[in-house]
């Protein structure tokens, strides 16, 4: 059986949690390696929608063990608020079914006052959620962090508390112009969330590798987008985390070699949210068509995402970064109406065609989407289940997508719902 990482394969907001969900069937474990409740993933089963910004997308599944793994950053108040909108549905039964490692970070309540704080003021904006990311993700690589196993034991929760709040506070205070935080407020605050979440402490790199060990299979759930990357990304305007294939490894605690299948979710079209390059954008009424038809508001946030037409120049970097075996391709549904499509396949920057995605951030500002023309189906294609079925020009739509990008496309979507998934080849199966 194969162990399949899912990615991002544009600036996040690709529809993972759909594919996550499709694919959590064969799969005996689903983990999620990085990032925190900044990310959204909305779900549709038969007509019941659920967002999910911490937790699998697989606990919507039966008898599925699911894991937030070390690479994780996680909000305990979030993560409460969660569990309890699932149980109140009928979802999590079983609280075994649910894994938070040791070595997760906490977000703190300094580091959304700091994140807030810096997004507010007159420096420089990202465009972060404000959800507290960027700043425990510092203190993880400062060694100032507070981990999920230091917050379930009372004494050493309390201890961090009082030797990491003063700097922070002082930081509040005084530079950022806000109030400071009081330690026994934080104290008893996160006490109270520790007794409730003590029972889903555990190992994810034991778990996971002993289920591989046992012939079984894991789908590696990532959140964001590869073009997000801290290290790959268009820096600086990136998350806080490795959203990148190579993530799931050090986010979860196991090696390379057990990974199978990278899969990559792509839009039809492509969107982002917050600042940063965008050189395919719509700044026009075609823009908003698209996000009208295709909802696009954030799904954390409820933020208006900015749009534009496929960049198949950033998509090969995507493919290329993460070393992607497949391609899934969503919101296909939403250019059902459009006569014509444009897919960038270059970037004019002065004289020179660039065919690789710059990363210096003042040639990506100077380049111009080179477009292909091609012809759309103006049909309803919500409830076509089989490729054949497809009208010709989205199979050529598709087919133009995987030469572009130097990939296959696996699986195509072509509505929100469970069901409005045309599955090509599945990644656990090899069919």
């Amino acid at each position: 059986m194969a162990n399949v990482v899912i990615v991002g394969a544009q600036w996040g907001d690709e529809g993972k949690g759909k594919v996550v969900d499709i694919y959590t069937e064969y799969a005996d474990e689903v983990v999620r390696y990085q990032g925190g409740n900044n990310a959204g993933h909305t779900l549709v089963v038969g007509e019941e929608k659920t967002i999910l910004h911490l937790i699998p997308s697989g606990i919507l599944h039966e008898g599925k063990r699911c894991v937030i793994a070390n690479g994780v950053v996680l909000d305990p108040r979030v993560f409460l608020q969660e569990i309890e909108n699932l149980k109140k549905r009928g979802y999590l039964k079983d609280d075994s079914q649910l894994v938070v490692d040791g070595n997760t970070h906490i977000i703190m309540p300094y580091h959304v006052a700091i994140d807030k704080a810096r997004e507010s003021g007159a420096g420089r904006k990202i465009g972060t959620t404000g959800r507290g990311i960027g700043p425990t993700y510092e203190d993880k690589i400062g060694r100032r962090g507070i981990r999920f196993a230091d917050l379930v034991q009372p004494e050493v929760f309390a201890r961090k508390v009082r030797e990491f709040l003063p700097e922070k506070n002082f930081l509040l205070e005084k530079y950022l112009g806000q109030a400071p935080l009081d330690e026994q407020e934080i104290i008893s605050e996160y006490g109270g969330y520790a007794e409730r979440l003590k029972q889903y402490l555990g190992s994810a790199s034991v778990l996971l590798n002993r289920t591989i060990e046992e012939g079984k299979s894991v789908l590696f759930e990532g959140a964001q987008g590869s073009l997000l990357d801290i290290d790959h990304g268009t820096y600086p305007y990136v998350t806080s985390s490795s959203t990148v294939a190579g993530g799931a490894c050090t986010g979860a605690g196991i090696g390379p070699r057990l990974i199978h299948e990278v899969i990559g979710i792509s839009k039809a079209y492509v969107t982002r949210v917050g600042e940063g390059p965008f050189p395919s954008e719509l700044d026009d009424e075609m823009g908003d068509r698209l996000r009208q038809a295709g909802q696009e508001f954030g799904s954390t946030t409820g933020r208006p995402r900015r749009t534009g037409w496929l960049d198949a120049v950033a998509l090969r970097e995507a493919v290329r970064i993460n070393g992607m075996t497949g391609l899934a391709i969503t919101k296909m549904d939403v250019l059902n109406d459009l006569e014509s499509i444009k897919v960038c396949t270059g970037y004019q920057y002065h004289q020179d065609l660039l065919t690789d995605y710059p990363h210096d951030l003042d040639v990506i500002n100077q380049c111009r989407p080179v477009y292909e023309e091609i012809d759309g189906w103006c049909t309803d294609i919500c409830d076509v289940t089989r490729w054949e079925e497809l009208p010709p020009q989205a199979q050529a739509y598709l087919r133009k997508i995987e030469e572009l990008a130097g990939c296959p496309v696996v699986l195509v979507s072509v509505g929100p719902r469970r069901d409005q998934t045309i599955q090509v080849k599945n990644p656990f199966q090899g069919e």
